[in-house]
């Protein structure tokens, strides 16, 4: 049996055990017996709700100091009255943010609203705080000017969904997947792009404005960049190659043009170097690194892997212009070696200017963007190279870029290959 508590008793029950307890009292060796003798008469849960209901007969009736159960009953009005209005006033709060000072939403998105916030409690200080009924929602809609009786919103929710209501509730597990499978950083254009390239032939288009307004319900938002660490150091001493792109990053083919340059990245080991070399046709990733030191073999591993990967495909490196900035990694024996053999171009832009490694820089950027920030801290070396790697595979392989058409790197390089059967000459068209 649960146990009872007074708000359970009527209160004439409760006059009852009060009056039998003071008629009792003699023939009982204490007053705990005679309250425990009543309790089990008038089956009250406990010896000691009946002591309770005597203590406060006392204080209503002058002979014992304490607060009178009339002093009691309107303390609890004044508090309840306290909590409705707190309760008003963060409904208010709530809807006018939902509202925005805008026309009377339709009746289907003010059900929604109310869905969302019905059942909530807002504590104030003291943990306490009532909570949010149907009614009390439409009660503050309707000062607000949006007019709607709990019967409306009844009998709106008992009709079944509408087109839109299923087209949204089908769409949002999708969006939300897109956009975790691709390292949380899309933003609603590239969320739409992919639900529309990944839907079946025979599936309505999903249109852009319906995604931006669901990701927006469902606190979704693309990554936003931030500023870059200056890696360069460059040697005043050293030969530096000539600028042969004059900051014209748009070459009309693949190996025409690739642009080199590595940033930093913070670990609890230590700091970490990332290098890349891109091809600036269609931003494809060809070859990276991952060192713990900042030296020439950082970039020269990154451009023998490039190397590498367009001599695996059978590509002609011939006359190819690789621009970086004026790094000492960059103006070393070893990185000029390897370009060299492979019959590849130098060239540096001017000191200390960022355009002129313009596209590079914005690789980086969204390396930066896309996987560092959001995955920090990172253990160390080994950690952030087989990141590196799944980003790398998934930047070239599955990342739509509004420059290729909304075609992926690789496809961009593709679609090039198939109108133009033979590569063209290497070098920068200006």
């Amino acid at each position: 049996m649960s146990r009872s508590t007074s708000k359970r008793y009527p209160v004439e029950l409760r006059e009852r055990a009060v009056r039998m307890v003071a008629e009792v009292r003699g023939d009982h060796e204490s007053e705990w017996a005679a309250m425990t003798r009543v309790a089990e008469l008038l089956g009250v849960g406990t010896p000691e709700t009946v002591r309770k209901w005597c203590r406060q007969d006392e204080v209503d009736a002058g002979s014992r100091p304490g607060i009178t159960s009339q002093d009691s009953a309107e303390m609890k009005r004044l508090r309840r009255e306290n909590a409705e209005l707190k309760r008003a006033n963060a409904i208010l709060k709530t809807a006018s943010g939902f509202l925005c000072g805008r026309t009377r939403p339709a009746t289907s998105l003010i059900v929604a609203f109310i869905d969302e916030h019905v059942g909530e409690r807002h504590e104030d200080a003291d943990g306490q705080g009532l909570r949010w009924g149907v009614e009390s929602i439409c009660e503050q809609l309707t000062e607000l000017g949006c007019k709607i009786a709990p019967a409306t919103y009844y009998e709106h929710r008992s009709r079944g969904l509408s087109k839109q209501q299923l087209r949204d509730a089908d769409l949002r597990p999708k969006i939300t997947a897109v956009h975790a499978a691709n390292y949380g950083v899309y933003g609603a254009r590239k969320v739409w792009l992919t639900l529309n390239r990944e839907r079946a032939a025979d599936a309505p288009q999903i249109a852009r404005c319906t995604v931006e307004r669901l990701m927006s319900e469902l606190g979704l938002a693309g990554a936003v960049r931030g500023k870059v660490k200056r890696t360069t150091i460059s040697d005043p001493r050293t030969a530096k190659p000539h600028d042969l792109v004059a900051r014209n990053f748009r070459p009309p083919a693949p190996d025409r043009l690739w642009v080199a340059d590595f940033t930093y990245v913070s670990t609890w080991s230590g700091w970490c170097y990332t290098a890349f070399v891109i091809d600036a046709y269609a931003r494809r990733i060809l070859g990276w690194s991952v060192a713990t030191t900042m030296t020439s073999q950082l970039v020269v591993d990154a451009v023998s892997q490039g190397i590498w990967t367009r001599q695996r495909e059978g590509k002609d490196l011939t006359g190819l212009i690789a621009h970086h900035d004026h790094g000492s990694q960059y103006l070393s024996v070893a990185y000029a070696e390897h370009l060299d053999l492979a019959g590849i171009k130098p060239s540096t832009g001017a000191v200390g200017s960022s355009y002129d490694n313009a596209l590079a820089e914005s690789i980086i950027g969204l390396y930066k963007t896309e996987l560092i920030k959001p995955r920090k801290p990172w253990k160390g070396f080994e950690d952030l190279e087989i990141a590196t790697a799944e980003w790398v595979d998934w930047f070239n392989h599955r990342r739509p870029f509004e420059y290729c058409d909304d075609l992926t790197p690789v496809e961009a390089e593709q679609a090039h290959y198939a109108h133009h059967q033979t590569p063209a000459t290497a070098g920068v068209s200006n």
